[in-house]
């Protein structure tokens, strides 16, 4: 009878504290939420006043009323007259490249994933290997590579490099690895179905998660890519957005809310990305641990 008495007691202990903990958990990740969203939202608050009263004591905390004076002086020929083109410049290059990375990695990783030649292994060792070297030693050997091209002053630098990375490929092979069985393959190849087919129209639409998951690394990398751009492009009408905003830097009397409104609208096409694949993207992340 006491051993009763305790286990319901102990049941509706256990009823309560559930609640209570949950309750706990939820104010918790909401006041951590807020606090990671804070800088983002003083960011954009601060685009919106001119450098004396974001530099005021106390700073201020909603939005001001210079939002448009601030975005003409962006456009001014004396700030950034190019800037709308060096948007335009930084989608177009991280969009084409994005999508040659997709096809090509995943094309690589399928090929080591399911099929079987000699020094296969090697290759894949040593294209890991790659993966431990420092990107700034390969900057020097990089541009003279692109200036014995004659790319110097175009696009082909920031696009056609790394559009088979080893990253990529890694990605690909261990998702392909695990996700494709070989039976769905040989069932292709029963029906007639050719190889490139068979990866076009079988494993592309099955390793949909992989491929969103690496589309958002691979475009937020190439927006915010800053040094290659910088010592390949000399010409203002072919800056990306990064390169262009540094120059706010070194124009004086440039405005701190000017310089602030325009890294705003450089996290825009980023925002964007992120929230249109971001399911894709949780579901390649979570994969290897649901398989």
């Amino acid at each position: 009878m006491a051993t009763t008495t305790m286990t319901r007691n102990r049941r509706g202990r256990d009823r309560f504290a559930g609640p209570v903990v949950m309750g706990f958990l939820y104010v918790f990740l909401t006041i951590f939420a807020l606090a990671s969203a804070f800088p983002f939202y003083y960011m954009l608050v601060t685009a919106t006043y001119r450098t004396v009263d974001i530099l005021r004591i106390p700073p201020p905390i909603w939005f001001g009323s210079a939002l448009m004076q601030n975005y003409n002086q962006l456009l001014e020929q004396g700030s950034l007259p190019y800037f709308w083109t060096s948007v335009y410049n930084s989608v177009a290059i991280a969009s084409v490249h994005t999508v040659a990375v997709l096809f090509f990695c995943s094309l690589a990783g399928y090929g080591f994933a399911k099929f079987r030649f000699p020094g296969r292994d090697g290759m894949f060792t040593f294209l890991l290997a790659t993966l431990m070297v420092p990107g700034a030693l390969g900057l020097i050997p990089s541009f003279i590579v692109m200036r014995a091209l004659h790319w110097i002053e175009t696009w082909y630098p920031l696009i056609v490099p790394g559009m088979a990375n080893a990253f990529g490929i890694f990605w690909m092979r261990q998702y392909i690895e695990s996700a494709i069985p070989n039976e769905m393959m040989d069932a292709a190849r029963i029906d007639g179905a050719k190889e490139f087919r068979i990866f076009w129209a079988i494993i592309l639409p099955v390793i949909a998660p992989a491929l969103g998951a690496l589309a958002i690394l691979t475009f937020m990398g190439k927006w915010n890519e800053f040094q290659f751009p910088l010592l390949i492009l000399k010409d203002q009408m072919t800056y990306t957005l990064p390169v262009a905003l540094s120059t706010l830097r070194s124009l004086r009397g440039t405005e701190i809310g000017v310089q602030i409104l325009g890294s705003s609208i450089a996290i825009v096409p980023i925002l964007t990305v992120f929230v249109s694949a971001s399911r894709q993207f949780m579901s390649g992340l979570t994969a290897g641990a649901v398989k």
